[in-house]
């Protein structure tokens, strides 16, 4: 069953495209790779499926809503959650609050309420702590709860980002580059971790990445992308073989990761 569809996607910046015409179809429950060399567009469709930016043309489907032209809390709200290239944590609170509030979201009571601080605002603020510690216990991260969240060592703090937006309940989850920085014997470990919080809260993935042993370990699916176009798309197998895919990305002489 489709739950994400881009038909026809693209993005003008200027007089520049940063992607034309895309499409490709994310299935319920797929693990999809969107893989490319850097300045690809990977990263704009991520913000044009979230609503940080609208689309020059074309259409996002959501459970066969229309997205284009709504705004990222909207979007949050219908069930699609991410992570970033570049980290983004509140650095000065603690590991706990970051996923604290992304848990929050999903609470009835106003700002007047809590100040008022009755016996149910002090026991639901209690479920929210329980329920983000749960998320931290999944990734590995419960016994830096207390910990602030710029300490953590840059591997972990991926780690966080991967637990805050899975606090967020999401149908969809994004991830943008979740191994870069990391060695390969940590991005096996990460692929591990996404295997599993895959399989454990039936998500659909749609997941960036350089690391091509994660690529090809995770993913159902691969859409290749160049110079904002679509280049190929198909199994890992398929991916690996393809004579453009080596010239354009994976070089020539790339040794396939699994058969």
């Amino acid at each position: 069953m489709k739950l994400l569809e881009l038909k026809g996607v693209s993005k003008a910046f200027g007089g520049i495209m940063a992607c034309r015409d895309v499409s490709f179809v994310t299935k319920q429950g797929q693990i999809m790779g969107l893989i490319g060399p850097n300045g690809a567009g990977k990263t704009t469709m991520f913000n044009l499926i979230t609503g940080v930016y609208a689309p020059t043309s074309g259409s996002i489907l959501f459970q066969g809503q229309e997205l284009a032209g709504m705004g990222p809390a909207g979007i949050v709200s219908r069930g699609i959650a991410r992570t970033f290239q570049n980290i983004r944590l509140f650095r000065n609170l603690s590991v706990l609050d970051n996923v604290c509030i992304a848990v929050d979201k999903h609470v009835k009571y106003s700002f007047v309420t809590s100040l008022l601080r009755l016996p149910y605002i002090l026991k639901q603020e209690q479920e929210i702590r329980e329920q983000a510690m749960a998320y931290l216990a999944e990734v590995g991260l419960a016994d830096k709860a207390g910990v602030q969240a710029d300490s953590l060592p840059y591997g972990l703090q991926r780690k966080l980002e991967i637990a805050r937006a899975l606090a967020l309940r999401p149908k969809l989850l994004l991830l943008d580059e979740p191994a870069a920085g990391m060695n390969p014997e940590e991005s096996l470990d990460l692929a591990k971790l996404i295997r599993r919080l895959h399989q454990r809260h039936n998500l659909t993935i749609l997941l960036i990445e350089h690391h091509m042993d994660v690529v090809m370990e995770l993913c159902d699916s691969i859409f290749v992308l160049n110079f904002g176009l679509k280049l190929a798309e198909g199994t890992a197998q398929a991916i690996q073989t393809n004579p453009d895919v080596l010239k354009a990305y994976l070089g020539e002489g790339y040794k396939r990761v699994r058969s």
